[in-house]
């Protein structure tokens, strides 16, 4: 007959509960205590039976993590830190994209049949309207919101300062002596607040430093990809005159516009600097190497997690809004002429 859970604890002497805590990767445990368990586990071959631990719980341990693209290097990157997070909280996570697509959030937020497979959801919307979450049950699924909606307070929320971030690099730009300064990222049709924000940044810096930007400068990306930061860095290029600096909202259009700018026979950062925003690993080893806005992707993980459990434990406690901090992080391509 397999061990059960009883039949550890009292070869290890201690409690049921303990032995359930250690099987599930609860965090407070002595470790003193855990290798007793781990001992005796391993002595009686001891299998956890997931099915039986949700029924007599009702919980499953699972946690869901969606995001709009798992391919983007920011969210992968954040999945990464979500599962470690996780792990030390005795979660475990799966992972969603939406892509793009309104009726698949509606559909998640709604509670489809896959959302009873989790404890709990970390959503990072990209379409979702904010007036869209008053279809989500927040007695059926507790959910963390990641990323720069602006929401009404209602939801525990964890995100950068998207003014503040594109101030400081636009900032930069200025401090090093560009005056004409572009910006990639603006999409003027959506409703979405990232863009919003850091457009908001991005024109702010430009009045701190007293320049001035025509209104072609502010350049739409449909997608926060290398070949719509090609596109728009290339339409930018053929101004005249043509931009001394482009600040990028993402670090993939950041590497699309460096790329344009060689292909048009300039140099990074001779004759047009290029700052982004995110960090990704990609940056640091462009040449020239990029400088960006670098965001906390572990503190944001650690933070969206903290929040899921805490709201899992106890669905009434009140909502948190946190704000990740972010740092300015000067490379190459951005270097003084």
């Amino acid at each position: 007959m397999p061990a059960t859970l009883r039949d550890v604890a009292e070869l290890a002497q201690v409690s049921v509960r303990t032995v359930s805590n250690v099987v599930s990767g609860y965090a407070h445990v002595s470790e003193r205590m855990r290798q007793r368990v781990l001992a005796a586990i391993e002595e009686l071959d001891y299998r956890a039976n997931p099915v039986a631990r949700t029924l007599r719980t009702g919980r499953t341990g699972m946690l869901a993590l969606v995001v709009p693209e798992i391919d983007v290097p920011y969210f992968s990157e954040l999945a990464r830190d979500v599962i470690d997070a996780a792990a030390e909280f005795g979660y475990r996570v799966m992972i969603d994209q939406t892509g793009h697509d309104h009726e698949r959030e509606r559909r998640l937020l709604m509670g489809d049949d896959r959302t009873m497979l989790f404890d709990g959801i970390l959503f990072s919307p990209l379409v979702t309207k904010s007036e869209l979450l008053d279809m989500h049950r927040s007695e059926h699924m507790p959910l963390v919101l990641l990323g720069e909606h602006e929401f009404d307070g209602r939801f525990d929320h964890v995100a950068i300062d998207n003014v503040r971030a594109a101030r400081d690099a636009v900032a930069h730009l200025a401090a090093s002596g560009r005056t004409r300064i572009a910006a990639i990222g603006a999409q003027p049709l959506e409703e979405y607040s990232t863009p919003l924000l850091r457009t908001a940044g991005y024109e702010a810096a430009l009045e701190e430093a007293g320049l001035e930007a025509p209104p072609e400068y502010a350049t739409p990306a449909p997608h926060y990809s290398r070949t719509d930061g090609y596109g728009a860095a290339t339409a930018l290029l053929a101004l005249s005159p043509r931009p001394d600096a482009i600040f990028c909202f993402s670090d993939l259009l950041a590497v699309g516009a460096m790329r344009a700018v060689f292909d048009a026979g300039l140099s990074v950062p001779e004759d047009v600097a290029v700052i982004g925003i995110d960090d990704i690993e990609e940056g640091r080893f462009a040449r020239p190497s990029l400088s960006t806005v670098s965001l906390d992707t572990p503190f944001i993980a650690r933070e969206a997690v903290r929040r899921i459990a805490a709201r899992i434990d106890d669905p009434s406690a009140p909502a948190e809004e946190v704000v990740a901090p972010h740092r300015l992080v000067v490379r190459e391509s951005t270097a003084a002429v």
